[in-house]
């Protein structure tokens, strides 16, 4: 099993970046950033049941799926790390931390984008997914946009993806916050203003789960924002100064 992917290996580079795809996602979401970012060497999480791992089922149980990834990520903290996981892959990167950190071995920051605070994921309005069929989920995913949507629109692909973009959404549907330690790193919020699904209070929220530095950015866009404007540049100088 192939559990990250790494486009551009950077030996020289002082820090490394995880990728967490959304729910749906896979590692080329992030294919061109190694190329804009030369500080980091990036690594994309590949979550089951997509990409090389397509004969894989896909993962039902989110503590679980962190449990795995922390696993793959302990052998390469010969430099400090930073997460970056955007909508359903900002919990499962917060999970991770929370994993490595009980270890005695913290990220040097979070970047949780298009996405409610942990304990605020799931809407008290929104859809359960217990209730829907794996069409209606994917006409939701294809409703926020993102490169997947237009595969899902697309019927030769929609019945080869269709697994593992209902699997996630049925697996986060059911991640329930544990209560536990909170971080010690510094923390990222990013959300688009027109985001439909996360507005400026679900991002705010993240600031409740760390002790460390907290910052908060409402940029242009809504929930894929980050395909047109990736926040490069908060990457790039590390933990913001201005927290508003």
């Amino acid at each position: 099993m192939t559990w990250l992917k790494c486009p551009t290996p950077r030996p020289e580079a002082t820090h490394r970046l995880i990728c967490f795809p959304h729910a749906g996602g896979s590692p080329s979401f992030f294919h061109d950033w190694a190329r804009q970012l030369p500080e980091y060497e990036i690594h994309s999480v590949c979550y089951p049941g997509r990409a090389a791992r397509l004969d894989e089922p896909p993962a039902t149980d989110l503590h679980r799926l962190a449990d795995d990834i922390a696993q793959v990520l302990r052998p390469l903290q010969d430099r400090p790390m930073a997460f970056l996981g955007h909508s359903m892959g900002a919990v499962v990167a917060y999970e991770t931390a929370r994993r490595l950190q009980a270890d005695g071995s913290p990220v040097a920051h979070l970047y949780a984008s298009g996405a409610r605070a942990p304990h605020l994921a799931h809407p008290d309005d929104g859809p359960d997914t217990a209730d829907m069929d794996d069409e209606a989920i994917a006409d939701a995913l294809v409703a926020l946009g993102g490169t997947d949507a237009e595969l899902l629109s697309d019927p030769d692909f929609r019945e080869l993806i269709l697994p593992y973009v209902c699997g996630d959404f049925r697996m986060f549907d059911a991640y329930e916050h544990r209560p536990g330690p909170l971080l010690t790193c510094p923390v990222t919020a990013v959300a688009g203003d027109a985001d439909p699904q996360v507005g400026e209070v679900h991002a705010a929220s993240w600031g409740a789960v760390t002790r460390g530095a907290f910052a908060h950015h409402t940029v242009p866009g809504d929930h894929f924002y980050l395909i047109r404007r990736p926040p490069l540049a908060l990457l790039a100088k590390g933990l913001p100064h201005d927290v508003h």
